[in-house]
């Protein structure tokens, strides 16, 4: 079977002067049967190159799927007198949302049977769900095309009633007054920005809801959101570099807003309320790795803001949770998440103890204030995600739930991890790698290797534990995370290091994470292989452009390759709000930075590693046709024989597939191709 060829349509582009000529830039044009052809054309293809797999991806879905418990639910948490529970039920795909009143002895009551709402669709997903305070309503938002646009509903919870309220086109988040009638949700534009925060009435049309706040700079995304003291309801206003947020009491949905601090240039910040103050995390006063400060709730301008905790450049302040007596911290220093406890009474300060190389530690679902429990989650590469309870006074721990591993193959000791540090061209940085593999897996230049990258908006990628990894693991992959520029690892300054006009360093600091596996012998050219997905797809997509031969195949998933096209169209969904990670190119600057490194501005007559890419026909975060266009292109130039193989979910979006196991065969196919390349090695 021949691969399939995209026609070429050519197109001219110009801006600022400079010209481009797009052949395939038809392709995005959705409801043309003439791409639809093509996208099942490569599927097609796809089958056929990964026939000789079939068997092997039927291995892997079994296997993965065997890992979980069938039957699994989550930790109950206590909120306004009811336990709340979430469980899967053997033999079905979607969750059920459930409640117990006082004890966990008492009646189940499902709130919400995703199962039966999911019946007959192909896609479907729950965003929300949130009970109202009387604990007599409930709304809950639902996606049935993966483009992440919500229709809110509402249910009665004494009678099971779905009432007749519909609210469409939304983030599909809504969040109470505190009369039981009210809620407040957020609508998106054409471009699927969140954009206009309304006020609906339950029992009325939602054409009569009211418009609270409209957002006008279309570089700032909107949220809402109640505070952990349920006293304030906040409207943030966010841009990549800029805070703004506004307040009303919950006991009063009519009341005026409050901003806090207006917006400005490069100030940060969000909010949490305690008794007649606000805590603030900031990075106000040049604290570029934040600081904590509190501010009286009726004059809580900058100009008012005390320091709680003052700014430490060694240290990252990433989150913070009050109670009545404690104030804990999540801090990042040298990489590693850490977790303090600040006794407000006594000043005295200790950190949660963690002990494996590379880690990730998080604080949980803490809804109560006048406690001494702590809940904090921590999971590494080689432990499963877990849950434990914290005395903050006894300084004692006591685990509540870790995921379970079925199938009688796991066992923590049999797997390594390690954090190394690959020095960087530039010599400004070390690039921490975090590692895992089996016990039995000798590390030479024979050991295949997977890299995972990201390196964007500050996202970190942190070690954590994969039931689903095990699967390669266990057939002799070392797994390796490079923590490049561009997340916020190290700090801030790590992000700001990997954005804009620094974007390259992103690039360059996964080769040289690569090369550096190479010279320290955990693997070679031959036995290399990237995995990157969304900004990871164009992370991976620029790294193939800059060093074709450094690895035997590359996994992009989801890709944002066709970087300068869609930074270009602001009626793309969140085209506008990415101007600050990438620079706007409507800048000649930034315009012609962004051409050096765009992916699929930069393809050439070459030889080129293996490839497999992955798209949603549905996906609002990248746009199908960016890599349908990249791998048109490939085609037409790549000189080598390599496999290309694009696979399009016709029925998903930027998530994948629906339901709690579909998913895995992504998975499967995934680890299949890297086998693939594998057994012809």
């Amino acid at each position: 079977m021949e691969a399939p060829k995209a026609k070429k349509i050519d197109k001219l582009l110009e801006t600022h002067g400079d010209q481009r000529t797009d052949s395939y830039f038809w392709l995005n044009e959705r409801e043309n049967p003439e791409v639809i052809k093509y996208l099942e054309e490569e599927n097609a293809y796809a089958d056929f190159i990964m026939k000789d797999t079939e068997p092997l991806q039927e291995e892997l879905f079994e296997e993965m799927k065997a890992r979980y418990k069938k039957d699994d639910e989550s930790l109950p948490y206590f909120f306004n007198g009811y336990w709340y529970i979430v469980r899967y039920e053997e033999g079905k795909e979607y969750p059920i949302f459930c409640r117990k009143h006082q004890t966990l002895e008492n009646e189940e009551e499902i709130i919400l049977d995703v199962n039966v709402l999911a019946e007959g669709e192909s896609y479907f997903e729950v965003g929300s769900v949130a009970v109202s305070p009387n604990n007599e309503l409930a709304s809950f938002s639902s996606d049935k095309v993966s483009r992440r646009i919500y229709s809110i509903s509402f249910k009665n919870l004494k009678t099971g009633e779905i009432l007749p309220d519909t609210i469409e086109n939304t983030t599909g988040k809504a969040v109470w007054g505190n009369d039981n009638e009210h809620v407040f949700y957020i609508r998106k534009d054409e471009s699927l920005r969140a954009f206009q925060v309304y006020r609906h009435k339950l029992g009325t049309d939602a054409s009569e809801d009211v418009l609270i706040f409209h957002e006008e700079d279309e570089t700032f995304d909107v949220n809402v959101f109640k505070t952990k003291s349920l006293e304030y309801i906040f409207i943030a206003s966010s841009s990549t570099i800029s805070d703004e947020h506004r307040f009303i009491p919950s006991d009063d949905v009519f009341a005026d807003w409050t901003i806090i601090q207006p917006r400005i240039d490069d100030l940060e910040y969000s909010v949490e309320h305690y008794k007649d103050e606000f805590y603030i995390i900031t990075n106000a006063d040049d604290a570029f790795n934040f600081k904590i400060i509190k501010t009286k709730i009726d004059n809580c301008g900058m100009e008012n803001w005390v320091d709680v905790i003052p700014h430490r450049p060694e240290v990252l302040l990433e989150g913070f949770e009050i109670f009545k007596n404690y104030l804990v911290l999540e801090e990042r220093e040298q990489g590693l998440l850490q977790i303090k406890i600040i006794d407000e009474k006594t000043g005295e300060s200790h950190y949660l103890p963690f002990s494996d190389p590379t880690y990730t530690a998080y604080i949980g679902a803490n809804l109560e204030f006048d406690t001494e429990i702590l809940r904090y989650g921590y999971t590494s590469l080689t432990q499963p995600s877990s849950t434990y309870e914290y005395h903050m006074k006894d300084k004692t721990t006591v685990l509540l739930k870790q995921q379970e591993v079925l199938g009688g193959k796991f066992f923590a000791e049999n797997y390594i991890s390690e954090r190394i540090w690959a020095d960087s061209r530039d010599g400004e940085a070390k690039i921490p790698i975090s590692l895992v593999y089996h016990k039995d897996t000798k590390k030479s230049a024979d050991t295949p290797l997977l890299l995972y990258g990201y390196g964007s908006y500050g996202h970190t990628v942190d070690a954590s534990f994969s039931n689903v990894r095990l699967s390669i693991l266990d057939r002799g992959f070392i797994y390796a995370i490079a923590h490049i520029r561009g997340g916020e690892y190290l700090g801030r300054e790590w992000y700001e290091d990997g954005k804009m006009l620094f974007k390259k360093n992103t690039f360059f600091d996964f080769i040289d994470a690569g090369k550096f596996l190479i010279k320290e012998t955990y693997t070679s050219p031959k036995h290399l292989y990237a995995m990157g997905g969304s900004a990871g797809g164009l992370l991976v997509g620029a790294v193939m452009n800059y060093e074709p031969a450094l690895f035997n195949g590359i996994v992009a998933q989801v890709p944002f390759v066709d970087v300068v096209t869609t930074m270009l169209d602001d009626t793309i969904p969140l085209t506008t709000g990415e101007y600050d990670e990438w620079g706007n190119p409507n800048d000649e600057e930034y315009y012609h930075y962004m051409k050096e490194y765009s992916p699929y501005d930069n393809v050439e007559a070459k030889d080129y590693p293996n490839v497999l890419i992955t798209t949603g026909l549905h996906d609002s975060q990248v746009q199908y046709w960016e890599p349908a266009k990249w791998t048109a292109k490939l085609r037409e130039l790549k000189t080598d024989n390599n496999l290309l193989v694009f696979k399009t979910d016709m029925s998903a979006g930027h998530g994948g597939a629906s339901g709690r196991f579909e998913s895995l065969k992504e998975d499967a196919l995934e680890y299949a191709f890297l086998l693939k390349l594998e057994n012809k090695n």
